[in-house]
């Protein structure tokens, strides 16, 4: 499982009228979903310290089940009834920064309400890693690739986790 997030800020809009049209494109995904998609999820960040500027913030995680799904995804977000949902909300975006995850273990649970950004420490055992962020009521993600400046791995979860090592938790609203 792999998941694209996306990370943006409205351009000076009115938030409810953003957050619909927000909606309206998750919608739009669910009620006509592209070959191996398996799900999105659209959350209010309480911080975004990776996207330039201040004011709200929203992360949205977009699974698919494989890399050839994430490029079908690419193209079909803007093509079809997915079109005009798209459209409207990107037209009202401003900063937006982005990357690729893989579902390292746990549920691919795409609305926890808190996210722990974290690094591995150089020269940790990359699997020992692993099992001490892993546990019950949280999924695990591993960057795949750079698309902005985000940290390498997200301990998603519904409620605080404590963990071995220093991480950033932003707590996040679903929509």
């Amino acid at each position: 499982m792999l998941a694209y997030v996306f990370w943006h800020r409205p351009d000076g809009d009115e938030i409810a009228a953003y957050e619909a049209r927000l909606t309206g494109f998750h919608a739009a995904l669910a009620e006509h979903p592209p070959a191996g998609f398996a799900g999105s999820a659209a959350l209010r960040v309480q911080e975004a310290p990776w996207l330039p500027g201040d004011g709200p913030a929203y992360e949205d995680w977009y699974a698919v089940e494989t890399w050839e799904a994430l490029g079908g995804l690419n193209e079909a977000a803007v093509r079809g009834a997915r079109a005009q949902p798209h459209d409207a909300v990107a037209a009202s975006a401003r900063a937006g920064a982005g990357g690729v995850y893989r579902l390292i273990d746990g549920p691919a649970e795409l609305a926890a309400t808190r996210t722990s950004w974290l690094f591995k420490p150089a020269g940790a055992d990359r699997d020992a890693f692993h099992a001490q962020l892993a546990g019950p009521g949280r999924s695990l993600w591993m960057r795949q690739m750079l698309l902005g400046p985000a940290p390498e791995y997200a301990v998603r979860s519904g409620a605080p986790v404590v963990l071995p090592y220093e991480a950033r938790a932003i707590p996040a609203t679903p929509l």
